[in-house]
């Protein structure tokens, strides 16, 4: 926890403490020593201006209101980074959904969130004019989000009629719903599929029917579930067949070197100052298309078969251009 956290958590304590807290009380729930509780007051008494005191009679520290008629708070943003993403995305989300059923119980979680805000000392409509989630690429839900949602929750197979991209070829399928998945901003549907006797995974923007059948769906484990669609790349996933090895320039090095592409990956600097990451995987379309996001910052080192298949789509790139007259 770093030091950010420890103050945000000492205030709260304080803040919704009725009595002074003892150093034993806070030790326990800020799980930390006596040392670092006693700088962090320090730091907030001097930095921060928090009227923290000392009652002898209770052997605690509380805050002292005396001097003010409203409690006292933290100046600033005192969200961390993931509370501040998932506060404005539900935020967001919230202001687009549509008058529907659920319509009577979003309006006071609406009402929930813009109240956190205000406790913050934060006017809704600044924060979300001063901080963006940009939703990029996003693909509409399709027309039968509702019948696989109620399949999904029922329990009950579903037979939908599928339009696949990568093949260009439309399929009747009966499948299991196991989980929906938003993944890049986009909807998907991990199923069994009784014709291929295994898990896929459907876009569901690309169902072009859906209709709920009466036979109760094959449930899989979670274990199962999480082994086969989470251990390997993206949303194609499977069990990881490969190793991607991918070498990144010492410029393009000073972004991957923080990025997170999979919860298992790998990396290390070379000497040279290249990033070397290794990434589990089973289908790699995904994967090719971030790795041709870095162009001439990045190289497939193993295995020989995505090397291939990288360079054959930098080559048919190339030709769109040759055919113009330009050489490379």
């Amino acid at each position: 926890m770093n030091r950010f956290d420890r103050i945000y958590q000492l205030h709260r304590l304080l803040l919704n403490a009725r009595r002074p807290l003892s150093m034993a009380v806070l030790e326990e729930r800020m799980a930390c020593s006596r040392a670092t509780i006693k700088r962090v007051i320090q730091e907030m008494r001097l930095y921060l201006h928090a009227p923290i005191e000392y009652n002898r009679e209770h052997n605690g520290y509380h805050y002292d209101h005396s001097q003010s008629v409203h409690p006292y708070e933290l100046p600033g943003l005192w969200f961390n980074a993931s509370e501040l993403h998932a506060l404005l995305t539900v935020q967001q989300l919230l202001a687009e959904v549509q008058p529907g059923l659920l319509e009577p119980h979003l309006v006071p979680l609406r009402r929930r969130i813009e109240a956190i805000l205000a406790s913050e000392s934060l006017v809704p409509g600044d924060i979300a004019r001063r901080v963006r989630i940009l939703r990029l690429a996003a693909r509409p839900a399709g027309r039968h989000f509702q019948t696989v949602a109620d399949t999904l929750m029922q329990r009950r197979r579903l037979s939908i009629r599928y339009h696949a991209r990568a093949r260009d070829q439309v399929s009747e399928r009966i499948v299991s719903p196991q989980r929906l998945v938003h993944y890049r901003d986009n909807w998907y549907l991990d199923a069994w599929c009784h014709q291929r006797n295994g898990l896929r995974t459907f876009s569901l923007d690309r169902i072009q029917k859906a209709r709920a059948l009466e036979q109760p769906a094959q449930d899989l484990e979670d274990a199962a579930l999480d082994r086969y669609l989470s251990a390997s790349y993206g949303i194609f996933s499977g069990e990881p067949s490969s190793i991607a090895v991918l070498r990144f320039t010492p410029e393009r090095a000073r972004w991957v070197a923080d990025e997170r592409w999979h919860p298992q990956q790998q990396g290390r600097f070379l000497p040279d100052g290249h990033f070397e990451l290794r990434i589990p995987y089973s289908d790699p379309r995904e994967l090719i298309m971030d790795i041709l996001r870095y162009g001439p910052d990045v190289e497939v080192v193993a295995p020989v078969s995505l090397r291939q298949q990288v360079a054959e789509r930098l080559h048919a790139a190339l030709a769109h251009y040759e055919r113009d007259g330009y050489k490379i």
